[in-house]
C-alpha cells in the first residue's frame, strides 16, 4: 500500500478494503497511521469570512517552524487587495507567526483568492493559503419577522420539540 502524503501534515489514518479468495475473511481491512512531520506547520490552508454586507470579519491562523533553523516569511503574491487585508505577526521570533486577515467592508459580495508567502525553507520554498468571502445583503429586521409571520400563516414554519 502506497500513500501520496503531500498536502498533508500531523496524524493522518487511511484505510483499504483487501479482498481474497478466503469467503470467511472479506473482506480484510488495511489501516495506515501515521504522522506526517512538515517543515513548516499552518494550522489552516484555508481561511473563510463570511457575514453581511458592510461588516468586518476577521479570522487568523497560526505558522510555526517546525525545523532547528530560524523561519522568515515574506508576501510573494496576493490577489484580493481590493477585499482583503491581512498582517504577518511574529510571535515567537523566526519560529511562530500568525496571520490576521479582515474583510474590506463593503457591498455584497463572493471573492476566492490566495496569499502566497515565501519562506527561506528549500524544503518549503511557499506556503499557500486559499482565501474565501461571501458578504449577503444585511436583512432589515422589520421584513425579518413578517416574512416570519407570513410563513407561519402559511404554514411553511414548523416548530421542533412541541406537540400539536
Amino acid at each position: 500500500m502506497e500513500i501520496n502524503t503531500k498536502g498533508y501534515q500531523g496524524p493522518v489514518t487511511k484505510s483499504a478494503n483487501v479482498y481474497t479468495n478466503d469467503p470467511s475473511r472479506n473482506p480484510e481491512i488495511l489501516t495506515l497511521r501515521a504522522f506526517v512531520k512538515v517543515p513548516v506547520y499552518l494550522s489552516s490552508r484555508y481561511v473563510q469570512l463570511a457575514g453581511s454586507a458592510g461588516q468586518t470579519v476577521t479570522k487568523k491562523i497560526k505558522i510555526q517552524a517546525q525545523l532547528e533553523k530560524p523561519l522568515r516569511l515574506e508576501s510573494k503574491q496576493f490577489d484580493l487587495q481590493d477585499q482583503v487585508v491581512y498582517r504577518i505577526e511574529e510571535v515567537e521570533p523566526g519560529r511562530t507567526f500568525q496571520v490576521h486577515f479582515a474583510n474590506i467592508p463593503g457591498p455584497p459580495e463572493t471573492f476566492i483568492g490566495f496569499l502566497k508567502l515565501k519562506t527561506n525553507y528549500p524544503e518549503k520554498p511557499e506556503l499557500t493559503i486559499r482565501i474565501r468571502g461571501r458578504f449577503s445583503e444585511a436583512a432589515d429586521p422589520e421584513t425579518r419577522d413578517s416574512d416570519r409571520s407570513r410563513n407561519h400563516a402559511r404554514g411553511k414554519t414548523k416548530r421542533v420539540g412541541t406537540t400539536p
